[in-house]
This record gives structure tokens, C-alpha cells and sequence, in this order.
């Protein structure tokens, strides 16, 4: 058991840094949609290319507000969700599945 433990103990951790990771990923994003980046650039092509499928997902289900794209602002509020939720709970199963192989005599 404590193999498990240890397995989603780490999967927990790359989630975590993952999410982060996109989430600065987003604002990065976000903070070049306000001036007029050179869309021949590297890095802006990289951010388009990494949170299209993602913002694009989300502008189809959410109208735009009076010309403001909130598809970033939404994004940022899944992946919080995300940490608060999912990496929580996937470290408390760690955590328990580590106490339960501990307690075990053999």
C-alpha cells in the first residue's frame, strides 16, 4: 500500500505544479492581450498555442461582457477549484493510504 501511497502522493504534487505552471501561463497570456504583441514572436505564439484549446472551450459556453473576454478570469477560477479540490483530495488519499500501511503489522 505504501507504493500507492507514495504514487498518487506524487501525482498530487505534479498536478499541483501543473496547474501553477498554466495558471501563469494564463496571466501571461491575458497581460499580452493588452498591448499589441508581434504575433510572429515565440513566446506570444507559444501562449496562444498552449491556452486556445482551453480559453476557446470556455468562450463557447460564456457570452462576451459588453466586449470584454472574462474566458482568462473563468480559467483561472477552474484551475483554483482544481488545487482547492482535486489536489486536496488526491493528498489526503495519499496521506491516508501512507497512515493505513504504517499501522499494518508485519
Amino acid at each position: 500500500m505504501f507504493v500507492l501511497a507514495n504514487f498518487i502522493g506524487a501525482l498530487t504534487i505534479v498536478i499541483q505544479w501543473a496547474l501553477t505552471i498554466y495558471l501563469y501561463v494564463i496571466i501571461a497570456r491575458a497581460v499580452i492581450s493588452w498591448v499589441n504583441p508581434d504575433p510572429y514572436n515565440p513566446i506570444v505564439q507559444f501562449l496562444h498555442r498552449a491556452t486556445d484549446p482551453v480559453l476557446y472551450q470556455i468562450r463557447k459556453r460564456v457570452p462576451m461582457m459588453g466586449g470584454v473576454d472574462i474566458s482568462p478570469i473563468i480559467a483561472i477560477m477552474i484551475i483554483f477549484f482544481l488545487q482547492a479540490f482535486l489536489v486536496a483530495t488526491l493528498g489526503e488519499i495519499a496521506a491516508r493510504l501512507g497512515a493505513a500501511a504504517n499501522t499494518r503489522p508485519f
